[in-house]
């Protein structure tokens, strides 16, 4: 048997610590992106008896294959500690206890995790056992900083519980979303596009222009994060299914929040929205909110979408339309796609490597787009990039400085064509709009991964 302990103490009192821990999402916020995610949440927090599955990436497979972790809670003493072990999964034995205790006169909490196992052959727990606990060590590591970031966010937007109807819950962004103000108390509802099976649940079909308002009778903040991928070839259907996709279901949404305004409902409306409004191609122009949009298939798509919030705003809702920048996940975007060649020593620059890219952390998109629905001074059109955007070549650099790889190689500007089509790749993948953060800023968000070198370490776990 081999075991592995960590402690940390982060400064908040015991019963908000452990109010977290209870609260659904938990679990997703704390599996680390480069080697986890939950498959099925548990089944009842942490009473015992509560099962939970997880998916583990198989080491280089790049995750394209997994193996299910299925734990279950053995032992629960609410407030101060609380066990689970392995039922089904890579190891032979496994047993996870986490303890709680008052620290700092009360105004802190020390946590202890404790871990008994073995590894997955017998007789080599000796060799298995170091490598196992250098996984350990860089999964905890993350799980501070998720839960120390976390736990600030929920200190600095203290006030009432708000009732948040979630569009596109169960996609990249809107996963970690919904855990995020699941663990702040906050009530999630997902809009779903089949029969509603939970009570978490809003049925609604954006293409029939369905969707019941007294179903978001009760809802306080309405996000939209919905709409078909922005990838694959820039062929006329593949532009028209995206176009669509967030225009039929943004018009829907305006709509109905428009009469929900107009019986006297104070609702608020987070529609995202993307930097490609300003057009692909801006040069060094540092572009804020008030800067012209472009004329690409992008922008026009990007600014036709804003404008179908109007009947929500017109209607008296606050509505915010947030630009995302280049989102930083190992779990999709423009990381996932480049990290199997970089992780292999061959990845590089784009074309010339001069283009701007106006990027953002996984954590920080979600921690934004929670700032905004529980922000109320918040309005408008609001850019969501980090405030450093950086040149191709320096991102290039700085992830195979990060993955500890050479990055040389460059990918001619060709290339990403062969992919995307020549219009795809103008507008995505070789795009550059320098875009500043200024506004955010200002509206007091205080970010979590400022610098593109911290972003990748923290969700590459180096």
């Amino acid at each position: 048997m081999t075991t592995f302990s960590s402690e940390i103490t982060v400064p908040h009192p015991v019963a908000d610590v452990f109010a977290w821990h209870e609260r659904p999402g938990a679990l997703v916020r704390l599996c680390p992106p480069w080697n986890s995610s939950v498959a099925e949440p548990p089944s009842d927090g942490l009473a015992v008896g509560s099962k939970a599955t997880l998916r583990l990436d198989v080491p280089g497979t790049f995750g394209t294959v997994g193996v299910d972790w299925v734990a279950e809670h053995v032992a629960l003493d609410p407030g101060a500690h609380f066990s689970d072990v392995m039922v089904s999964g890579p190891l032979r034995r496994w047993r996870h206890r986490h303890d709680f205790a008052s620290a700092r006169d009360g105004e802190a909490t020390t946590i202890t995790d404790s871990i008994d196992f073995n590894g997955p052959i017998p007789g080599l727990d000796a060799i298995q056992g170091p490598v196992i606990r250098r996984v350990l060590a860089r999964n905890f590591a993350y799980r501070e900083r998720q839960l120390s970031g976390d736990l600030a966010f929920h200190a600095a937007h203290a006030g009432p519980r708000r009732v948040i109807a979630v569009a596109g819950a169960s996609g990249m962004i809107g996963t970690q979303l919904c855990a995020l103000l699941s663990t702040g108390g906050h009530e999630v509802r997902r809009l779903v596009r089949r029969p509603a099976t939970a009570a978490d649940e809003i049925s609604w079909d954006p293409e029939a222009g369905a969707l019941d308002p007294d179903d978001l009778a009760d809802v306080d903040v309405v996000v939209h994060l919905g709409g078909r991928t922005i990838g694959g070839r820039f062929t006329a259907a593949n532009k028209r299914a995206m176009r669509n996709s967030r225009l039929d279901s943004t018009k829907l949404l305006a709509s109905v929040i428009a009469e929900l305004s107009g019986r006297g409902r104070d609702i608020t409306f987070v529609c995202a929205s993307a930097i490609g409004i300003y057009g692909a191609h801006r040069g060094d122009e540092l572009l804020d909110e008030h800067a012209d949009g472009g004329d690409d298939f992008l922008a026009t798509l990007c600014r036709d979408w804003e404008r179908a919030t109007a009947p929500a705003a017109d209607a008296g809702a606050r509505v915010v339309n947030v630009r995302t920048g280049i989102v930083q996940s190992p779990n999709g975007g423009a990381l996932g796609r480049q990290l199997p060649l970089f992780r292999l020593g061959l990845g590089g620059r784009l074309g010339d490597g001069k283009q701007w890219v106006s990027w953002i952390s996984i954590d920080d998109i979600v921690g934004v787009f929670a700032h905004v629905a529980l922000t109320p001074g918040i309005h408008g059109p609001l850019n969501a990039v980090a405030p450093e955007p950086v040149r191709a070549a320096t991102y290039a650099s700085s992830l195979g400085s990060v993955l500890h790889r050479p990055a040389v190689l460059p990918v001619p500007a060709f290339a990403p064509a062969l992919l995307l089509g020549r219009e795809g790749a103008a507008d995505v993948a070789l795009a550059s709009q320098r875009v500043g953060a200024d506004a955010l800023a200002r509206s007091g968000y205080e970010f979590c991964q400022p610098t593109l070198a911290a972003a990748l370490a923290h969700v590459l776990g180096h």
